[in-house]
């Protein structure tokens, strides 16, 4: 199969897993856990909520001075993990690739998509900073719900999308006395994409 093909089977059959965890319930299908590694090459896990996918990869937001912004800003490379077990047997899909913040137009549009509560909050947290008290965080929500009553808020400036442009695509597919099926996709560095089944 042609590089151009296996990519596009690649994202479809993410496509029909993302639709059947929706389908089986799962609690939130868009939740993904988020690895990063800064300069120290220390590693750090977190989970996040996935806002956008098509064939240019996997989108979230978050604030670019927050630990894991900076940490991608640094070491643009990022390994993402989706765990759907009520789909079939349980599936998980593991991405790893390359980041790179999204345009203002596509920041600003899904930021002016948010719950205005939400789009306080953007401006009120010093997000991964120490904070004094739940009183402080108040007072700084209770300052951007002054600041903007009335209008419509704007997307702080430092606070974006960051997307994970795939050069590695797992399917992983949970099966009795451990022995699973799992499907890699991945990209070389003359940008040619191969498939091949892993042993469990």
């Amino acid at each position: 199969m042609t590089t151009p093909l296996l990519l596009a089977e690649a994202h479809e059959t993410f496509a029909q897993l993302f639709a059947e965890a929706h389908a089986a319930g799962e609690p939130d299908p868009t939740a993904m856990t988020v690895a990063t590694a800064g300069l120290d090459a220390r590693p750090a896990a977190r989970t996040v909520l996935l806002k956008a996918h098509d064939a240019r990869g996997f989108v979230f937001y978050t604030h670019l001075d927050g630990r894991k912004g900076r940490e991608l800003q640094a070491n643009p490379h990022a390994a993402l993990l989706f765990h759907w077990p009520r789909v079939r047997f349980g599936v998980q899909v593991r991405v790893e690739g390359t980041v790179e913040v999204v345009g203002d137009a596509e920041a600003d549009a899904y930021f002016a998509s948010r719950p205005r509560g939400s789009q306080l909050g953007a401006w009120a947290s010093r997000q991964s900073e120490t904070l004094e008290s739940r009183e402080a965080f108040a007072q700084r929500l209770a300052q951007a719900e002054h600041e903007f009553e009335g209008r419509d808020v704007p997307r702080p400036l430092r606070w974006s999308g960051l997307r994970v442009r795939p050069e590695k695509i797992e399917f992983w597919y949970g099966a009795d006395f451990r022995l699973h099926e799992r499907w890699l996709y991945e990209v070389d560095r003359a940008g040619d994409w191969s498939k091949r089944m892993l042993y469990p």
